[in-house]
């Protein structure tokens, strides 16, 4: 389990135990960095402050920070903060494991409840769709524990044993779940079947009770109905039993312990009816074990669908997994020998055939051939490969042989990392599934209450027989409201979003980052890469006309001083003095200025390389050749200065192609209604010729690289559509633009195909073009759709059925909701938001894509 320093959300240990007052509970932090009473001092004074707190202390010897607080008021994440505030961190680790039997959204809170309550714990996650908890807790707590605290709450915790991995444990419980969930659905509905055809058919056909009476009588029918009913009730329905009292004994009822109470109220009232019918109203002798029956088997139905379509969700994380090659052909003492993937180790070189799947991350050290890299780029278009180029392993070779040195393995490669972000993203939440928590964290134990007032009601004020209404109301509230619904909503769009993002080369780091991008109002851009090739070329070199060198000797000396920097603009001058075979003489004294320039000493000369502002700095004047650089400039090439001995001899103009993609990107910007933006270093005319060539709306030039996180707060602060701050998505490489891209909303990085462990970003693009911008903004707008139309549909049920199904309609029609048609209609909720969310598997990106 790895640690790690996190300087956005700090550990703590929460352990919800009293403390001297019980109102209170108890957080233990373990402060790292303190050096004496004074540190203490101020971590204690800083705890102290946050409100809620009644009592802080800490041991300078120990290094932990003990602290009584109201729950209502605060929690250990915020008190993490404030010791991050003076100046201090605590380490946390975090894991993530699969959570078996959960059902519906309370399950869901009763496991991240016990969760957040365990020792060591700060912050606690559990999705019903991926049926994982995710649990960031304080180094050196008791993992065992954690595990501990969701078996006590009913819960299954899944791991692998015996060599079996977490993953294939998980992978066949869930197997070994569906299965057993199938076996118990097909018993029910065999033994359920003879009493729909006995009770339920017959009603339906005109003289059908009658003919059936004369056949069978009815009491001899009741008996058999008995019988049946009993089987299926505590055979196949026993799950619930055991779910929902187990649920109802920790005091958070759930969709099991409605489904139990209510089939347990229709079948023991006709238990009562068919052995002791004295004891009720003579009207209201009837018997409902086809109704008991039948919703058991409705339910176990829905589930099973339900079951089903969840796997689905999953599928494009199994479709990454299944593009790993099961061995490699490595090269060893001249021979090629085939070997398990988990036997290559990084040096080792591999043997790649034509037709085959790369085995492992490496670099090409001989052969040529193309690469289909579509699985981690999402262009068809195969990439061709030679000496030094870098692959990736599941890519397939579609051409020549090749030989690749391993440059990573397992964890480390390219395909594990896309599947951990991918499955990182599913279980995250957005902020639209806030409103569905706080609502399923009340709503079974609030339909309780309503099916107790329904009964009540109907019991008093209802047509006779009264107790019959009742219970069939009662029974029918109970069954029709399951927060199923409502908890798959949001984490099944999620699901699916993210792995269609994945198999069009977008990774959403974020679930959050799903909404938020699809919110955003301005898109700012950087340039250099992400407009444009992030290759520039030499094109001009104009020398003052005092200048005593000409172009190659200049050309030489400027080279040599640019030659360590790793600058585009300083590659494109290396690259022309190689191209012009020019001899380019060591460098001495080399200093790099960030956002200015270079400088150092060659062949005993001083040169200096840079921007304008660089050349004032130097206190040079540069008006000698201000014209030659704005005309330059006007061109949309990048100027810059050379200067010799402190004496400026020449402007030099480079040229960034802008990538062919990036103006129909642009317009498709547009044309969904955001504002774009540029924020770049580079000289302003160079800047706003580019932007007049793109129809760029906003042009920030000539920022430091440091100072990009405040143009991006600058464009927040601007002010967006609602009256509040602009909502700003930055796109950058994810490299220098790190500060800008944390600033932002939404940070997204473009990557290199093999860089996806950009830290900063929130979205990472996996081709190195805006188009890709746009199929993300397309997706993350899709998604949100979809997860809003799940919510409106699980609310909406909950809010057009639940009366329904106590009888709003009997006064006007003079019809009840059968609770059998009740148990339909729920298990078609869950149903109908599992596959509207496997629509977004059908997603296609804007024609912008189709058209590059």
């Amino acid at each position: 389990m790895p640690s790690s320093t996190l300087p956005d959300a700090p550990p703590v240990s929460g352990d919800g135990a009293p403390g001297p007052d019980d109102s209170l509970s108890r957080a233990t932090l373990a402060v790292e960095g303190m050096t004496c009473a004074a540190c203490s001092g101020r971590v204690e004074k800083a705890l102290a402050a946050v409100p809620g707190v009644a009592e802080a202390t800490v041991n300078l010897a120990t290094e932990r920070a003990t602290v009584h607080f109201d729950a209502a008021e605060t929690s250990p994440l915020a008190l993490a903060e404030a010791v991050q505030r003076a100046g201090y961190d605590v380490r946390t680790e975090e894991m993530t494991f699969a959570v078996g039997g959960m059902t519906c959204a309370a399950c869901v809170g009763r496991v991240e409840t016990a969760l957040q309550r365990a020792d060591g714990v700060v912050e606690a996650n559990v999705n019903l769709a991926t049926e994982r908890a995710t649990v960031r807790y304080a180094a050196g707590t008791d993992v065992d524990s954690l595990y501990e605290a969701v078996r006590r709450t009913g819960y299954d915790v899944v791991e692998g044993a015996d060599g079996t991995s977490a993953a294939d444990a998980e992978q066949a419980a869930r197997a070994q779940s569906r299965a057993a969930l199938r076996r118990r659905l097909l018993w029910a509905a065999g033994l359920t079947l003879p009493l729909f055809l006995l009770e339920m058919v017959p009603m339906v056909i005109p003289g059908g009770m009658a003919w059936i009476d004369g056949l069978i009588p009815m009491q001899t029918r009741w008996w058999v109905a008995f019988a049946l009913a009993t089987a299926v009730q505590f055979g196949p329905g026993a799950r619930f039993y055991r779910a929902g009292w187990a649920a109802a004994r920790h005091g958070a009822p759930d969709m099991n312990t409605l489904v139990a109470l209510g089939t347990s109220a229709a079948y023991g009232y006709s238990v009562v009816a068919t052995f002791l019918p004295g004891v009720l109203p003579p009207d209201a002798v009837h018997v409902y074990y086809e109704a008991s029956a039948t919703i058991i088997t409705l339910i176990l139905l829905g589930k099973w669908f339900e079951a089903r379509a969840k796997g689905q969700t999953s599928d494009a994380v199994r479709a990454l997994l299944g593009l790993r090659a099961d061995t490699a052909r490595v090269v060893r003492d001249g021979a090629e020998v085939e070997v398990p993937l988990d036997a290559v180790a990084v040096g080792d070189v591999v043997r790649v055939r034509p037709g085959e799947k790369v085995a492992v991350d490496g670099v090409v050290v001989d052969g040529t051939s193309y690469v289909d890299e579509s699985m981690v780029t999402g262009e068809p278009v195969p990439v061709e490969k030679a000496a030094d180029a870098e692959v990736v392993g599941g890519t397939v070779n579609q051409a020549g042989s090749l030989l690749v040195r391993t440059t990573h393995v397992g964890a480390d490669t390219v395909l594990a990392q896309i599947v951990r972000l991918v499955e990182d993203a599913q279980a995250s939440r957005p902020a639209i599934q806030a409103l569905a928590d706080r609502v399923v964290a009340v709503f079974v134990p609030v339909v309780l209450v309503v099916a107790a007032l329904v009964f009540a009601v109907w019991l008093a004020v209802g047509p006779s027989p009264a107790l019959t209404h009742a219970l069939v109301a009662a029974v029918s509230v109970l069954i029709i409201a399951c927060p199923c619904a409502m908890g798959l909503a949001t984490p099944v769009s999620v699901m699916v979003g993210t792995g269609k993002a994945a198999e069009l080369g977008v990774l959403f780091r974020k679930g959050e980052a799903l909404q938020t991008l699809s919110e955003a109002e301005v898109v700012a851009l950087d340039k250099t890469g992400t407009l444009t090739e992030g290759r520039p070329t030499l094109t001009d070199v104009a020398l003052a006309l005092d200048a005593r060198l000409d172009e190659a000797a200049l050309l030489r000396l400027v080279a040599a001083v640019e030659g360590p920097s790793e600058h585009p603009v300083a590659r494109a001058i290396v690259r022309a003095a190689a191209d012009r075979r020019l001899d380019v003489p060591p460098v001495a004294a080399f200093e790099a200025v960030p956002g200015f320039g270079v400088r150092g000493t060659v062949e005993g000369h001083r040169v200096e390389v840079g921007a304008d502002r660089f050349m004032r700095q130097v206190g040079l004047d540069v008006d000698a050749l201000a014209e030659a650089s704005d005309a330059l400039a006007a061109e949309g090439k990048t100027p810059l200065y050379a200067a010799v001995d402190g004496v400026l001899v020449a402007a030099l103009a480079v040229a960034d192609p802008v990538k062919a993609t990036t103006p129909a990107a642009i317009a498709a910007l547009h044309h969904v209604g955001l504002r774009v933006a540029m924020i770049t270093g580079d000289h302003r005319q160079t800047a706003e010729a580019v932007a007049r060539r793109l129809g760029i709306d906003e042009v920030r030039a000539e920022v430091l690289p440091a100072d990009k996180a405040q143009a991006v707060r600058d464009l927040q602060r601007e002010g967006g559509q609602d009256g509040g701050p602009a909502r700003v998505a930055f796109v950058g490489d994810g490299i220098n633009d790190a500060p800008a891209l944390a600033q932002a909303d939404v940070g997204v990085a473009i990557g290199t195909g093999t860089d996806v462990a950009i830290e900063a970003a929130d979205v990472v693009l996996m081709r190195g073009d805006l188009a890709a911008l746009v199929d993300a903004r397309a997706l993350s707008a899709a998604t949100l759709h979809n997860v809003k139309q799940n919510l409106f549909w699980a609310f909406a049920y909950n809010v057009v059925l639940i009366p329904v199904a106590a009888g709003a309609l009997y006064p006007v029609l003079g019809v009840m909701l059968s609770p059998v048609l009740g148990a339909a209609a729920m298990g078609l909720s869950s149903v109908f938001v599992l596959t509207n969310a496997l629509r977004l598997r059908r997603f296609r990106p804007p024609a912008l894509a189709d058209a590059r």
